[in-house]
């Protein structure tokens, strides 16, 4: 692809651990392939390096090895195409981490997080968008990933952990200089939240993206996390029936 001539990068900050921020951005990540977009997902969160379950088959090298040993190997070597099982016209391109803990603990470094910045750099002026995964800002990598990105959303869960947790991620990220521009509460309604995903059956990786599928409420929800991240408006409407899906039918079957 041709370098884009915006940047369009989007850092989604677990305020706490088991937030769901992984699972957030892959479903945010399909609303906008639904729409057309070409969607860069990069992994900063080390330590879970939970992106890479919905990779398949071998991930080598990942986003750590490309921060390390072969920084000089381009991004989309690290970059496995994601399976939404569904038809839609855009495409999702995942930079997981994937890593023995040594390889992690040098990735963890001040020069590698400035590798990072320079990473989601080049991604974003290869794709439309570019969601960065990012768990609770307590590490180098956390900062360049925050440092990076041109937004900022704080997912945090749907309970009074949750709604503490928020302050704190507000209060590092003002560290930081920079402001949350959106809070998403998952697993329900939570007070201090612009958007609310409620729970789904269909909780389980393997049934990642269910945006696509799922309709009502879920996709609903899943649809303005996706617009509000990227500050413009998302085409397509959701069906209660088909999901994201009914939106772009007239691509289903191409």
């Amino acid at each position: 692809m041709s370098e884009t001539a915006t940047r369009d990068v989007t850092a989604f900050v677990g305020a706490t651990g088991g937030a769901g921020t992984t699972r957030t951005v892959v479903e945010a990540a399909a609303a906008l392939a639904a729409d057309g977009r070409e969607v860069t997902v990069i992994d900063a969160a080390f330590a879970t390096q939970g992106l890479g379950s919905y990779v398949s088959g071998r991930i080598e090298p990942d986003l750590t090895a490309l921060l390390t040993d072969a920084a000089d190997a381009p991004i989309s070597r690290g970059s496995y195409a994601l399976d939404l099982r569904e038809a839609v016209p855009g495409r999702i391109s995942i930079c997981p981490a994937n890593a023995p803990f040594e390889r992690l603990a040098r990735a963890k470094t001040p020069e590698a997080a400035q590798r990072l910045e320079s990473r989601i750099e080049t991604a974003a002026a290869q794709s439309d968008t570019v969601l960065v995964d990012v768990p609770p800002i307590a590490a180098n990598q956390a900062v360049a990933a925050v440092n990076g990105a041109d937004r900022h959303a704080v997912v945090t869960p749907a309970s009074e952990r949750g709604r503490d947790a928020v302050g704190r991620c507000h209060d590092r990220l003002a560290d930081l200089g920079v402001e949350a521009s959106l809070v998403v509460s998952t697993r329900g309604e939570l007070e201090t939240a612009d958007v609310a995903i409620p729970e789904t059956d269909a909780d389980d990786e393997r049934d990642a993206p269910a945006c696509l599928c799922e309709g009502g409420e879920f996709a609903a929800a899943i649809e303005r996390v996706a617009a509000a991240v990227t500050g413009r408006e998302i085409t397509a409407e959701v069906d209660s029936d088909r999901g994201l899906l009914g939106a772009v039918g007239e691509y289903v079957g191409r």
